[in-house]
Formats: C-alpha cells, structure tokens, sequence
C-alpha cells in the first residue's frame, strides 16, 4: 500500500517520456535499482535495465565480456547452470543481466540488448544506480555504478546521470514490504531525471556526466518533497580553477560535505568530466546550472 501511495505522487503530468537505459553496480536484483526502474515505468518513461547478474561493486571501469553463468543470480534471481552470458526475466523482458562488470552491462545494454525495445533507437539518457552507500570524492574513481555512467557519457555520448544513496544495507529485489529508503530514493532520482529531461535536449554537455549522492533516509528525511538539490564539486578544489559562480561563491561546496550535511536532505549534484572522473570545468557546470538552475538550492 505505501508504495502505491508514493507511485501516485510521481511527478508525471508534463514530461517527456523518453527511452532510458538503467545499470547499476550492486547487481540487477538490487531492491535500489528495482525500485528506481518501477519509479521510471510509473512515470511514462521507457526503460530497460542491464546490470551485472551479481554484486560487482568496487569495480570502477572494468570491462570483459561476459561467460556463461552456472550458477544462481544474485538472490537467486536466475537459475544455476543457465550456461548462458547475458539473461532476462521472461514475463518482465526489460529487466536483464549480463555476466560480468557494470561497465560492460550498460555496453551490452546500449549496444544490443536495449535497441529492440525501442525499434531500433539508441537510448536518450543513462542512468546508473542507486548505489547502496555513497559515491564521493576518491569513491567516485572505484565505483561501479559511475563507472557505468561514464562509459555511457563518454564511449557512446548518451548524457549519463550515475546514483548513490547514502543509506546502506543491501535489500533483494522481492524484499516484503519494500522499505521506506528504496522508494524514496527512486522517487528522488527520478524528480532529478524528469528534470534533465524537461530543460531539454541536449540534455547535458559532451562528455559530462552528473554524480549524485542523497542524504540517508531517516527524520524528516522519508518524505521526498523535502530533498533539496545543490550543485557541487566531486574533489577538493585547493589549486582547482575557479567554479561556475553560484550561491554567492566561485567555490562550488564539496559533495561529501553536502550530501553529509544533517538533516537538511541535501542532494550533491556534481558535474563530473567523463574524461578523468573529476569536477568538469566551470563553463560545463555553467551549462548544467543555466539549464537547471531553478531546481538547485544553496546551503545554509
């Protein structure tokens, strides 16, 4: 019942639905990732996810093709002794794994297991995520699910948006009833997507990806309508150019700090180069800001 209340408080009157392609490094049974798809689909988007078929976090940008698999998925999501590389649920045909790292399942998702969906066409937007546990600043360079995103932004220039919720403690995809943290965080991704998509195309600059890390679940933090978005930086910026100007600074706030920050539910939204992982330059976040700016709020 708490989830069919949360889903009619999706935000879905006057957005474009358009075709998503969903990774994530925790594996395709994730409750997380789950959550967020169902999010999506409830909005009117389009999407169809491709995650490793186990818990690949910590894996950054690697990339093999996948083997075949013999035994059981993650939370026995598929069969042992499948002996096959990539797989799906047959009576949901969107929700899919690959037997190998993140980057590679959102390469195969990409490239051959999402165009049917879709006639043919290439995804409009990547997403990655939510990862369980945060993903800032040094954590961004190991992490999977970024890795995903920025393989997405890069080597196929779909605008890519990677996830993390600072909430941890994995969660399997038939969890009964789905926790208050899983729906909320679909919810909060899915509010920062509806608005990329709304500043319209194209969506985010070349080579750019978005680093988002949400506050814990918890207080006054389990209603969604109280996260607030800020813009931020992935590292520290000691010796880094200046920042686009913004709250009254040319130092945009540390994303750790922001997503870190009490009770406030502040979300980092960092823009990140796809080239090294680290904060994109200020003419980029300026692009970012001018097309978001009326969702970002400044600290306290």
């Amino acid at each position: 019942m708490r989830s069919q209340v949360l889903l009619a408080l999706l935000p879905v009157l006057g957005t474009e639905a358009i075709r998503i392609i969903h990774a994530n490094d925790d594996g395709w049974a994730e409750l997380y990732t789950r959550s967020f798809h169902e999010a999506l689909v409830a909005a009117g988007h389009d999407p169809v996810l491709v995650a490793p078929a186990e818990n690949k976090s910590g894996t950054a940008s690697s990339d093999a093709e996948p083997s075949p698999r013999t035994t059981a998925c993650q939370y026995n999501s598929c069969p042992p002794n499948t002996n096959q590389p990539i797989g799906r649920n047959e009576s949901s045909p969107r929700l899919n794994w690959v037997n190998s790292f993140p980057l590679t399942s959102m390469r195969y998702g990409i490239d051959t297991i999402a165009p049917p969906f879709w006639n043919g066409e290439a995804p409009e937007l990547a997403v990655s995520g939510p990862n369980v546990g945060s993903n800032v600043y040094v954590q961004v360079h190991f992490s999977g699910t970024v890795g995903a995103a920025v393989f997405a932004a890069k080597d196929r220039k779909v605008p890519a948006i990677a996830f993390s919720g600072l909430s941890s403690g994995t969660l399997a995809w038939d969890t009964t009833p789905v926790p208050t943290r899983s729906l909320v965080y679909g919810q909060v991704a899915l509010k920062l997507v509806d608005a990329v998509v709304n500043s319209g195309k194209p969506y985010l600059p070349e080579d750019v990806f978005l680093n988002v890390n949400l506050p814990k679940v918890e207080g006054k933090c389990t209603d969604p309508n109280n996260f607030k978005f800020v813009l931020s930086r992935i590292n520290v910026g000691l010796f880094s150019a200046k920042d686009v100007y913004h709250c009254g600074s040319d130092r945009l706030p540390l994303e750790a700090s922001v997503a870190l920050s009490g009770d406030g539910c502040f979300v980092s939204v960092s823009v990140g180069d796809a080239n090294d992982k680290t904060t994109a330059s200020k003419d980029k976040q300026a692009v970012v800001l001018n097309k978001l700016g009326g969702l970002f709020t400044c600290l306290p």
